[in-house]
């Protein structure tokens, strides 16, 4: 394994986590290819770290990310567009879930403070 995979932590082996994500969307919305995008960046950055990420239909609405960390903890939720508005932000969302359940892993220049315009 390269120097910058272990780094960013993109190649790491090892057991397969329990952590489980579950965003559940509205159908009636039609939410489904934004729910199955953000599982798609959770699973592209944690890889391994994640055990599962699950799309749950829902109506009325709803929009919610919570995290399951698999280890007996509680669920916690990370966003729900009911209280929140709108929809979540990647970089904010996988530093929540990144803190959870791979405190090790860097996010790369998502990490990186941005300078002020």
């Amino acid at each position: 394994m390269s120097e910058a995979s272990e780094a960013t932590g993109t190649d790491v082996p090892g057991p397969a986590s329990t952590a489980r994500v579950s965003i559940t969307y509205c159908t009636q919305c039609r939410w489904l290819l934004r729910a199955a995008w953000v599982a798609q960046e959770l699973l592209q950055t944690f890889r391994t770290r994640l055990g599962e990420v699950a799309l749950v239909p829902g109506t009325g609405g709803v929009f919610r990310v919570e995290l399951d960390p698999g280890d007996g903890g509680e669920v916690v939720l990370l966003w729900d567009r009911a209280t929140g508005g709108g929809f979540p932000e990647i970089p904010p969302l996988k530093k929540a879930v990144r803190d959870a359940v791979a405190p090790d892993l860097s996010l790369g220049h998502t990490d990186r403070v941005q300078p002020a315009p």
